[in-house]
């Protein structure tokens, strides 16, 4: 299909995941750095309309396919929020500390804790692609309010795993790997790579 694709994001730690995952494929996954994408907006309210845009953007900077992800956390009895502003759902700066502060705050004395993380994947072959690629995960759990765990980042030390016991910033990051909504999304993606 491709033998390069430029991944619509800075963050060396997507890179070196989405590497490992097409290495098998033998397509290489290269930065939007490499090409001087600039940031793109993500104004959309829905996780795969940000995902659209940002792969498109980089596609278009890049001349090349391009691949984006855009994910939160969604709270049922918060109404779906924080949803596409999990990042910055406390304000600016950004801050994983009062992100979580905020959502305890505004589920205490809520029966319905329950939650799910939510991953959207957007491949692009070329910026005005008609039919992207698109795959999502879903990853469900529950919210606590104490913090547990020190492998996780974001809200992963309040994201509680009935199955296991466990937060998700409990879990190894091999269990994580394998389990969660960036895990999902991937293993469907590559089944629809390998459908086209």
């Amino acid at each position: 299909m491709f033998q390069r694709i430029v991944l619509a994001s800075n963050n060396a730690g997507k890179l070196r995941e989405f590497s490992r995952l097409f290495a098998a494929r033998h397509i290489e996954v290269l930065p939007q750095s490499e090409f001087a994408v600039p940031d793109c907006p993500e104004p959309h309210c829905t996780f795969v309309e940000n995902a659209l845009a940002k792969a498109r953007h980089a596609s278009r900077h890049s001349g090349l396919p391009a691949l984006a992800d855009d994910s939160g956390i969604c709270i049922k009895a918060l109404g779906g929020a924080p949803g596409v502003l999990s990042a910055r759902f406390a304000g600016e700066p950004k801050s994983d500390a009062a992100n979580n502060a905020k959502v305890c705050t505004e589920l205490a004395g809520r029966n319905d804790k329950s939650c799910y993380y939510v991953c959207a994947l957007v491949l692009v072959r070329h910026p005005e692609d008609p039919q992207p690629i698109i795959a999502e995960g879903i990853w469900h759990g529950q919210w606590q309010n104490e913090a547990r765990g020190g492998n996780g980042f974001g809200y992963d030390p309040h994201f509680f795993l009935p199955e296991y016991g466990l937060t998700a910033a409990e879990l190894t990051a091999e269990q994580k790997n394998a389990v969660s909504h960036r895990a999902l999304a991937y293993a469907e993606l590559l089944r629809k790579i390998q459908a086209a």
